[in-house]
């Protein structure tokens, strides 16, 4: 019998070098920077580029589709078995104690942008499938190693991919915890449109916070102008004191520059965060805002404000397989001249449907002459924990790890495993390391990295000889 860890320590130097090729890359989607040969800008192109030549040197059959979307490809069979992972990556945002697109190993860490979510997972997959065909390991089924690059964004790369290549038969994807990923929340946003009206006594003229939907905003930044400075530099700095966020506040020509930092944490699990526009909008609500800027201020301060249940809208709601109803308040902009716009992003389990949901939040919305328009969503995702992938899967991480107690789990995030009817989610954050995706200072442990290529290892072996 294979001693899969013995063989995934023999890899970890190759693996962590051709690891930080990738995490030099900051493949951030960039549709400034656009164009015809780039759809994406260049940065998600060029990771995807190096990683189709790395395969391609490894000896696999590779291809580029459109520099959106590629694969390394292995094996033959009737049947194929897809692994999807992603090699873009989030902003970096602020907040980093070192450079997040220069990669460390602090006290057995490796930090970076993307060693979590998903180039140190992705690799870690890649190279347990590239070990098996050193190896000489026949297999029964064709698998595709598949990398998209805007995983964070709006799918089109993988999108694309199942528009002109044919439909897997199974898969996962290397994005997201271990055991098994069996069943995905779904997801859609509220789009808020606020009108531009600003007359009062305070007036805001600008609010600026969050840079994705699917990340809890870190840095709240509003520009207002009021009849007493003094008097509001001394009450922000007792809402400090008395709120678990830090900021600053500075005079300008006309009036008040007012920043707060709070704590990023991913879309999925809001609640592990603090929403710095959120609590930046709960201090200026107590001055007199009028028109638009009012109700952008009000709707923030008194609706949003540590609601991610959705409690204050009458819409909490629990599903006894899937969990609960979430909400992530992750942009929030407001402009004198243009008015607001406020992406409220939901993870929803079966049981409740976005329109429901949009009916509750027009409730609150309408009062306050705030439109709202839904975006497009994915619907909930769930595999039976019987089938045969989940059973493989369950059994590689049980064999490896050692927890015999470990069970399928259903998830608010959203991966490339619920393009497949038998596609699940698999690893690589282990049940007891801190979640830092989407974060700063994001990092996985070396030794975590190495653990799951030993688990994708025996789980790619057993999926494709069976």
């Amino acid at each position: 019998m294979t001693d899969w860890m013995k063989a995934a320590q023999s890899q970890e130097e190759s693996y962590l070098k051709d690891l930080t090729t990738l995490l030099e890359i900051p493949s951030v989607r960039d549709d400034q920077a656009a164009t015809d040969e780039y759809p994406l800008g260049p940065m998600p192109a060029k990771a995807l580029q190096e990683f189709l030549k790395m395969a391609k040197n490894d000896g696999f059959r590779t291809k580029s589709i459109d520099n959106l979307v590629g694969y390394a490809e292995w094996g033959e069979g009737d049947e194929t078995l897809a692994i999807l992972a992603h090699l873009d990556v989030m902003p970096a945002g602020k907040g980093w104690e070192t450079d997040p697109f220069k990669p460390v190993i602090k006290d057995g860490k490796l930090y970076a942008r993307g060693a979590s979510d998903d180039k140190g997972p992705g690799m870690a997959c890649y190279y347990a499938l590239k070990y098996l065909k050193d190896q000489g390991v026949k297999f029964n089924k064709k698998v595709r190693f598949i990398v998209g690059t805007d995983e964070e964004s709006n799918w089109t790369g993988m999108h694309r991919y199942f528009e002109v290549e044919p439909a897997p038969t199974l898969g996962f994807s290397p994005d997201a915890e271990f055991p098994v990923i069996n069943g995905e929340k779904g997801q859609f946003s509220l789009l808020l449109d606020v009108p531009a009206g600003n007359e009062g006594t305070a007036r805001l003229k600008s609010f600026k916070s969050g840079l994705r939907f699917n990340m809890v905003p870190r840095e709240a930044v509003a520009e207002i102008t009021t009849s007493d400075k003094e008097k509001v530099m001394s009450a922000f700095g007792q809402f400090i004191d008395e709120n678990p966020v830090t900021g600053q506040i500075e005079e300008t020509m006309d009036g008040l520059k007012i920043t707060v930092i709070g704590k990023a944490a991913h879309g999925m699990e809001p609640e592990k965060g603090i929403n710095a526009a959120t609590y930046l909008a709960l201090f200026l609500n107590q001055y007199d805002f009028a028109g638009g800027a009012a109700s952008f201020i009000k709707f923030l301060a008194e609706y949003l404000h540590l609601d991610t249940r959705m409690k204050k809208f009458n819409s909490a709601f629990t599903d006894n397989v899937m969990g609960e109803l979430t909400m992530n308040a992750g942009i929030l902009n407001f402009t004198e001249e243009n008015g607001g716009k406020i992406n409220m992003n939901f993870r929803y389990p079966k049981g409740i449907t976005p329109d429901e949901i949009q009916e509750k939040v027009e409730q609150v919305t309408k009062p306050l002459k705030i439109t709202v328009n839904q975006g497009e969503g994915q619907e909930p995702h769930y595999v039976d924990p019987k089938d045969q992938i989940v059973k493989t899967l369950m059994k590689a991480y049980t064999d490896i790890s050692g927890d015999q107690d470990a069970k399928p789990e259903v998830v608010g995030g959203g991966t490339y495993g619920r393009l497949m009817k038998r596609g699940v989610a698999f690893g690589a954050l282990m049940p007891n390391t801190p979640n830092t995706m989407h974060q700063a200072n994001e990092f996985q442990p070396v030794d975590d990295l190495i653990t799951s290529m030993a688990i994708y290892m025996q789980a790619i072996n057993d999926l494709v000889t069976d």
